[in-house]
């Protein structure tokens, strides 16, 4: 039985942990070819070799760098992302720049290089691991919820000039998933609102999920790969929730 994604190279940023590596993973379960791009070379070549694919370690806030890059990647994931907790008035405006430029301006030159070998070759999936916060606000989360939102105006562009050549471009919209950087996010939601850290999941960040659990990266992994197959061709544009029920309120 063939695989969905048998001779695909696929190109994930912050590959090496949480919903990155899940994609990963699962994408080289269906026969893809991985290229592990992430900050972390050691963690990003770890996994590449597991997977018989390969390790980019990149600095994506370099933006420079990326105004000449070309790749010939068949499948692109935008999922790089940081985290940063704290209100307007104290937020602190580098870390806002830094926020916007690795989670819109990167992903945008990053699609900006891989268009032209999806064009030549007729087929291309881009892929941009958004948010529920790309359709739905929270306090003290200004650059992320900025950025968010951003992601999702650029893949619908993308997704209006890609049609003509057989590409597509869709969001995947996760609420809180059980990964690295919302672990890390929980000391700062804690001092952010006020409340003892053993209380932040349940008070803060599922309080508006209707499914009172966070989201297993492997359910991620496998709808990037449904996306990034052969049945999705006619779906582009498209924002899909996975957040328990928080966007139906």
């Amino acid at each position: 039985m063939s695989k969905s994604l048998t001779g695909r190279k696929a190109l994930m940023t912050g590959g090496a942990s949480g919903i990155g590596e899940a994609i990963a993973r699962a994408f080289a379960a269906e026969g893809a070819h991985v290229v592990i791009a992430d900050l972390n070379g050691d963690a990003a070549s770890a996994l590449a070799a597991e997977l018989g694919g390969e390790a980019w370690q990149v600095d994506l806030t370099d933006t420079a760098a990326l105004e000449t890059l070309a790749l010939d990647c068949d499948i692109l994931v935008n999922n790089a992302g940081i985290q940063q907790v704290a209100p307007i008035e104290q937020f602190d405006p580098e870390k806002f720049r830094t926020i916007l430029t690795l989670m819109v301006e990167a992903p945008f030159l990053l699609i900006r290089a891989a268009l032209p070998h999806m064009y030549e070759s007729g087929f291309g999936r881009v892929i941009n691991i958004s948010s529920v916060h790309g359709i739905r606000a929270s306090e003290f989360k200004s650059a992320y919820v900025t950025a968010k939102h951003a992601l999702e105006g650029l893949s619908k562009t993308t997704a209006l000039e890609g049609a003509p050549h057989g590409v597509t471009s869709n969001c995947i919209n996760p609420g809180y998933v059980n990964t690295p950087l919302v672990q890390k996010q929980l000391a700062d939601q804690s001092k952010a609102h006020g409340i003892p850290l053993d209380e932040v999941a349940e008070k803060v960040l599922l309080v508006n999920s209707a499914i009172k659990r966070m989201t297993d990266p492997e359910d991620i992994g496998s709808l990037a790969t449904w996306l990034a197959g052969p049945h999705a061709s006619m779906v582009t544009g498209a924002s899909y929730l996975i957040d328990g029920g928080w966007s139906a309120r």
